[in-house]
């Protein structure tokens, strides 16, 4: 940020993400509130109506993605959280020091609820925002037919949600499944375009190399919920129908386009250091580009029903490299014993890629059939393929979770008693100070407080500066329109808005959703134009106590918690690992998904060290330590990933005959290097000295110029035939690259690892 200016910094808050409008959202949205205002009008009893609106208003927040099942729990869970506290709220709100140590108690509560997942984290949320709105905006004292009288109409509220959230239940049972598949493929096209950019702009790497992680990320975690959600519909349909085997075939399928898209990038960080790629550059940038548009199309289909997709453009262009590669290789191959060793390397990575490119056509080209027989009815071939269902936690695993977390260790215990202590103190400085609204102070450090202090400071700057701007906009609104229903007109188109761009930009959501909030409260109980200038005032002041207390209060620094983080992710990626290695080893036949569940937990796991590693950065500079080891780490742990992965691709065509002597001896070092460096980071050890790697290494390729020699030698008399030595070039050429690079990966990791240490004791 120190190197923008101002005003790019403030448009790059409002910037929006990838994607659509969730235009449903807003108008589901509208209903929710629309039904309560509008009966309110009609009936003159506006501010009671604002306890169901509110209510209604709040639950619809809840963010739960999956199956109508899982969304049905969650509503209802949050219909009923919402009316108990509501009703707590009214009990103690006529004794202030009775509603201290209650709101003590339910904050708590809502804080330690994260431990359950985001699910329990999102209901528990909007109950803690009801509690601190009905302690100052809906009580009812001593009037126990009124308290009585409000709680139904909460309890309505929050029912009439979750009617019109799942009206479509019966009719679309399968809907949440076919939308996250359709996700998952969308954001394989995003990741695909980012990767044709390594081809396009070779010198940008840093850059290339983050939006690289980020479009990764983003797609395993959209893999994940595809899975995910696909094993819960048809768990509750108590076994898959032909149209569930098909999404689920697309959902592994997309699993394996993963990971040839990652061994294509590798290859091409191979290829790319050599004079011999720049000839086929065009051709290859031309072929990713097509790949994208081709998984665009497989996306828009799977959503809207469309049952063609057509792919001859992709196919034209995998032909035109194919032909290109040709050429490029008639021209070298010409030379006969004139051949540079070199040059003929370069060729064989090429054809590697080529090859590469050419399968995953192919595959693509499978994946259009399916969609087209899932949209039409139809089976084509058998489908035959299992996926491991998610376990749902029993009560008893639930309470050893909440048992485990009840503890200082526990992260999520000191977010919880933070919380609980800030938003206690904000209530107790609004009371004894008399301050007007001021629960809006509550309510800001109730929502900005996160688990770490960058997600706080980030929370906290992205509110204020909303709540300024939509403060503005509210009181221009209040002082501008006066008429009720044009004031409940423009609440309504601010709430569509604002819910439609939820999913984009939380600051502009924010934006929009203050001055909704303001006009609400203006019709339930008119304050003027001062209530947005209280807002803006109590949100600053409830941003800083948020600050203040995530900094103080039992913090959680992610530099104490990096270090298993990172442990944890080796040991994941070194378990990959082995099972590869093993089958080059013993020519294994390892399960497809069980290598995919290896492939796809590893990357899980990097995607949480990097989320970790990014938690790290936004922290005080004086907190992080030596960021730079942080860095390197992960960049060759994501490194070591993608080699490892290319191995597994690569095994498609290895076929066992011809083997390293010198790999066992290697990739047992290699291991006992990796094991040592998990412990070394987990018990906060200097890794033990790195052994001797360049011998095995070197008889490897000692063998491996043996190949190339022979092969070279016998081209001029039959430049054509695949003999047993092409075979071996072939199949052992990406073995010895990668194997080379994991090498030097491991030695950089090791020195990482090294230099973390020190400043982590």
């Amino acid at each position: 940020m120190s190197n923008q200016s101002p005003v790019s910094w403030l448009l790059q808050q409002f910037q929006l993400q990838p994607g659509k409008p969730a235009i449903t959202n807003g108008l589901r949205s509208l209903l929710i509130l629309g039904v309560p205002i509008g009966v309110g009008i009609f009936t003159g009893h506006g501010a009671e109506s604002a306890i169901a609106t509110m209510a209604a208003w709040f639950v619809g927040m809840v963010n739960v993605d999956g199956v109508y099942r899982q969304k049905l729990i969650a509503l209802i869970s949050a219909t009923i959280s919402v009316t108990l506290v509501f009703a707590i709220a009214n009990l103690v709100s006529t004794n202030l020091w009775l509603a201290i140590p209650t709101t003590f108690l339910v904050i708590f509560i809502v804080g330690l609820a994260g431990v359950f997942g985001s699910v329990a984290a999102s209901v528990s949320l909007i109950t803690g925002i009801m509690f601190v709105v009905s302690l100052a905006r809906f009580s009812a004292p001593g009037n126990l037919s009124t308290l009585l009288l409000h709680s139904l109409l909460c309890l309505a509220g929050g029912t009439w949600t979750t009617l019109l959230s799942l009206g479509l239940w019966v009719v679309h049972p399968d809907k949440p499944a076919t939308a996250a598949v359709a996700k998952c493929y969308n954001s394989l096209s995003k990741f695909v375009e980012v990767a044709g950019e390594r081809v396009v702009h070779p010198q940008d790497i840093e850059d290339w190399e983050q939006q690289f992680v980020q479009a990764q990320d983003t797609v395993t975690q959209d893999l994940t919920v595809a899975r995910s959600t696909w094993a819960s519909v048809w768990t509750t349909q108590r076994g898959a129908s032909l149209r569930g085997n098909q999404l689920l075939v697309l959902i592994e399928d997309a699993n394996q386009i993963i990971t040839s898209v990652v061994a294509q990038v590798e290859l091409l960080a191979i290829a790319s250091d050599h004079p011999l790629c720049s000839r086929l550059q065009r051709e290859i940038s031309q072929v990713m580009t097509q790949l994208a548009i081709a998984m665009q199309m497989l996306a828009t289909a799977i959503a809207k029903g469309r049952s063609s997709v057509h792919l001859g453009d992709l196919d034209r262009s995998v032909e035109a490299l194919e032909y290109e590669w040709q050429i490029l290789r008639n021209q070298i191959v010409s030379k006969n014993n004139n051949l540079p060793r070199d040059e003929y390397w370069d060729l064989v990575n090429l054809r590697k890629l080529t090859t590469s490119f050419s399968q995953l056509a192919e595959q693509i080209h499978t994946d259009a059939e399916i969609v087209t027989d899932l949209q039409q009815g139809k089976r084509r071939n058998p489908i035959n393929q299992d996926i491991t269902l998610p376990k749902q936690p029993t009560t008893a695993e639930m309470m050893e979770t909440l048992r485990c977390n009840l503890t200082f260790d526990s992260v999520m215990f000191r977010h919880a008693l933070r919380l609980a202590v800030v938003v206690t103190l904000a209530e107790l400085i609004a009371a004894l100070l008399h301050i007007p609204r001021g629960y809006w102070i509550t309510l800001t450090a109730l929502v900005a407080l996160k688990p770490n202090f960058g997600g706080t400071t980030q929370t906290t700057v992205q509110r204020a500066l909303s709540t300024i701007i939509g403060s503005i906009i509210g009181i221009t609104a209040i002082l501008l329109i006066h008429n009720q229903w044009a004031i409940a007109f423009s609440l309504l188109l601010l709430v569509f808005t604002a819910m439609s761009v939820r999913s984009l930009s939380y600051t502009l959501f924010i934006t929009l959703l203050t001055p909704a909030i303001i006009l609400l409260l203006n019709m339930i109980n008119a304050g003027g134009w001062q209530v947005g200038l209280l807002r803006i005032a109590d949100s600053c002041v409830g941003g800083g106590l948020a600050l203040i207390g995530s900094y103080l209060l039992f913090p959680s620094w992610e530099r104490q918690q990096l270090p298993t983080q990172l442990a944890k992710t080796i040991r994941t990626n070194l378990a990959y690992f082995q099972q590869v290695i093993a089958n080059y080893l013993n020519s294994q036949n390892t399960s497809v998904a069980a290598l995919n569940s290896l492939r796809h937990q590893a990357a899980l796991e990097n995607a949480n060290a990097n989320a970790a590693a990014q938690r790290l950065f936004s922290e005080p500079r004086h907190v992080q330590g030596e960021i730079e080891p942080v860095m390197t780490l992960m960049i060759y742990i994501r490194n070591f990933y993608s080699s490892v992965t290319t191995l597994a691709e690569h095994q498609r065509e290895f076929s066992g005959q011809y083997r390293f002597a010198a790999l066992q001896e290697l990739t047992d070092s290699m291991i006992q290097i990796l094991e040592n460096l998990a412990d070394a980071l987990q018990y906060r050890q200097t890794p033990q000295p790195l052994p001797i790697l360049n011998n095995h290494l070197e008889t490897i390729h000692e063998q491996t110029e043996q190949l190339y020699k022979a092969r070279i030698a016998e081209i001029p008399q039959d430049p054509q035939t695949v003999t047993s030595t092409l075979q071996a070039v072939r199949e052992q050429t990406p073995v010895f690259a990668e194997l080379e690079r994991i090498v030097n990966q491991i030695k950089i990791i090791h020195c990482a690892i090294a230099l973390l240490q020190p400043s982590s004791r």
